[in-house]
């Protein structure tokens, strides 16, 4: 899941080589994810709306596996 998640943010902001992804290990693995400042807003979108299916695909994808992850998007 950490690699389809990099994968998705480099494909969607301009500085990919900015793009990190740390798991955190716990019950529920948290993935956060850090993008240079100036593609926030890409990251985001609209109200939230890009944000929203990130989670949702890789929460899908770890669900298929059996698994549970959480992704959070944090300020550089």
């Amino acid at each position: 899941m950490k690699e389809l998640l990099l994968y998705m943010a480099k494909s969607l902001v301009d500085h990919p080589d900015d793009v990190t992804v740390t798991e955190i290990p716990g019950e529920t693995p948290v993935l956060e994810l850090r993008v240079n400042p100036e593609d926030m807003g890409k990251v985001i979108g609209r109200q939230g709306r890009i944000a929203k299916e990130i989670r949702t695909i890789v929460k899908a994808v770890a669900q298929r596996q059996g698994k549970k992850v959480s992704v959070e998007i944090v300020d550089a």
